[in-house]
């Protein structure tokens, strides 16, 4: 049975100080007094820290907000220690309310912060925003850190609440797949939503900070199910799509192999057709699939008789899973598939059979908007630790702030995650008014060019992070705990949704298929390429200096 919490009560500082001794010890934070005298000799930092003489019956904020985050307070288990508040006091520092717009300089784009402007976002931007944020915080974040650490997948019961509200459709972007259904509780009608509530969307959900979690929760199904929606035969893409947007199934892309990261053209699973003409005999492998331990269906790229065709393989026999440990967090479901003598009926084929090469670029646009959309939030939400740690913490009897390369650091960190949202948003008002086609032909190059600046930035960011935060910057718990996984897990953003040049439309393949062939080692320097090209194709003949 769950013990009580006491009634609370004003105690005087004098009071508090006469229990300062092993066995007898309270404290003060933020005016809250706190009976520590059975914790003590469980607190993870030693008995010796909470004797000390300037804590042990003391007022301990400072020292405690230099060695702890206040959501260590509002846990169940240390609220329950408080015993009583200082006479006529009011603690003056407080977690922002649910749904809460941080106060911190820079801690949200302009747009969401008191007294700016912007002329992209309406009333019903801001009002999806709110709702949206409510939700992420009160049901997603609780699960999201805890199964960033147990490395268990988000859970069906919320896969389902999030269909409930259309956040499974809504994270595809705009579009016909929206068509009838209650998204967010009506605060949007399926016709007003565009590319602006998508990338507030996925905004909102990095604000987690749990990025294994976060790439578990159906990252695969951003990439995997347009193929599906775009390409797939009407029964098969009525079925699946339906059971997919319910959380009932989950899917996943599956092109990277062992020997084939970027270089399609090298890609050793086949997928072989019958005599009859009747299904396709699939043998190979797929590492790197994101999402792969727990997906129901595989949409996978295979290679064919004369040249890349895309099927989509259900979960069956001949086909096995092994999760790949990496750097982040096994939520992500990150695995190994193998495919032995696995029967797909031809109906299964998306698009043209060897013609899959178009329907593996289709969506790359979008995917890299989405993930310049990730990387811009995430730098921000490092910003406003840094803004948070420099301001509280104290070397030399000053807060860090004070000093000159703390400031310059937090500049640079500033000037980034301002110029990459900047750039984001105008891409997003671009496909607001761009058909798909245009968008293909126009932005290819600009996006390839915003997903480089975002994850070069990025990385910059995390090691400025780093400095500034110190030791606690390489600790998976406390202060640091989101500097260090920042950290260890941003260089992915430069691999994901890189190598692949996605200068192509529905109807036509404008290409360098040479370039996108060949093997990518460098994805950043790839897209920036991307960009360059593309905006040469478009020079004037006759101009000259």
């Amino acid at each position: 049975m769950a013990s009580k919490i006491p009634a609370m009560r004003e105690i005087s500082r004098e009071e508090v100080a006469k229990h300062s001794k092993q066995g007898d010890l309270w404290v003060i934070i933020d005016s809250k007094v706190y009976d520590l005298s059975k914790f003590a000799a469980l607190h993870p930092g030693g008995l010796g820290v909470l004797s000390d003489p300037e804590v042990a019956g003391q007022d301990a904020t400072e020292i405690f907000y230099s060695l702890h985050r206040h959501e260590v307070l509002l846990k169940p288990g240390y609220a329950r220690l408080q015993i009583g508040t200082l006479p006529g006091k009011k603690p003056q520092i407080n977690a922002n309310s649910v749904g809460a717009i941080s106060k911190v300089p820079f801690a949200e784009p302009t747009w969401l912060s008191d007294g700016y402007y912007s002329p992209y976002y309406n009333e019903s931007h801001r009002a999806f925003c709110a709702e949206l944020r409510k939700f992420v915080e009160t049901e997603v974040l609780p699960e999201a850190q805890l199964h960033e650490e147990t490395g268990k997948h988000p859970s069906k019961a919320l896969l389902a609440r999030h269909a409930e509200l259309g956040l499974h459709a809504m994270r595809l972007g705009p579009g016909k797949h929206l068509k009838g259904l209650t998204l967010m509780n009506g605060v949007v009608k399926p016709e007003e939503f565009d590319f602006f509530h998508e990338l507030i969307a996925t905004q909102e959900f990095v604000r987690i900070g749990a990025r294994g979690y976060f790439d578990g929760f159906l990252a695969g199904m951003i990439i995997g199910l347009p193929p599906v929606v775009n390409f797939g035969k009407p029964e098969l893409r009525e079925k699946v799509v339906k059971e997919v947007l319910s959380g009932e199934k989950v899917i996943s892309l599956a092109i990277s192999e062992a020997f084939a990261g970027s270089d399609v053209a090298g890609l050793r699973c086949t997928a072989v057709k019958s005599e009859d003409g009747k299904y396709f005999t699939v043998n190979g492998t797929k590492k790197w699939i994101t999402n792969a331990a727990f997906s129901d269906y595989f949409t996978v790229g295979c290679k064919t008789a004369k040249g890349l065709t895309v099927l989509l393989i259900p979960r069956g026999e001949g086909v096995e899973t092994t999760p790949i440990k990496t750097a982040y967090s096994a939520a992500a479901g990150t695995a190994f598939i193998t495919f032995d003598n696995v029967k797909v009926p031809v109906e299964n084929v998306l698009g043209r059979e060897d013609d899959g090469l178009r329907v593996i670029l289709s969506n790359f646009n979008h995917e890299r908007y989405g993930m310049s959309a990730s990387s811009a939030r995430s730098q921000r939400m490092i910003v406003e630790e840094c803004l948070k740690w420099a301001n509280q913490r104290k070397v030399f009897g000053k807060p860090l702030i004070s000093q000159p390369v703390i400031r310059n650091k937090l500049a640079a960190l500033i000037a980034r995650v301002e110029s990459v949202q900047s750039w984001l948003e105008n891409i997003a008002y671009q496909m607001n008014n761009m058909s798909y086609e245009e968008q293909s032909l126009k932005l290819a190059g600009p996006i390839g060019l915003l997903k480089m600046e975002c994850t070069r930035t990025a990385q910059e960011t995390a090691r400025d992070a780093t400095q500034i935060f110190g030791g606690r910057a390489i600790t998976r718990t406390g202060m640091g705990r989101l500097i260090e996984q920042y950290h260890r897990t941003v260089p992915f953003d430069a691999i994901l949704g890189g190598g692949k040049s996605s200068n192509t439309t529905l109807s036509n393949v404008p290409i360098s298929i040479s370039f996108i062939l060949r093997a990518c080692a460098v994805a950043e320097d790839v897209l920036g390429d991307l960009g360059v090209r593309q905006a040469i194709k478009q020079m004037p003949p006759n101009v000259r200096l």
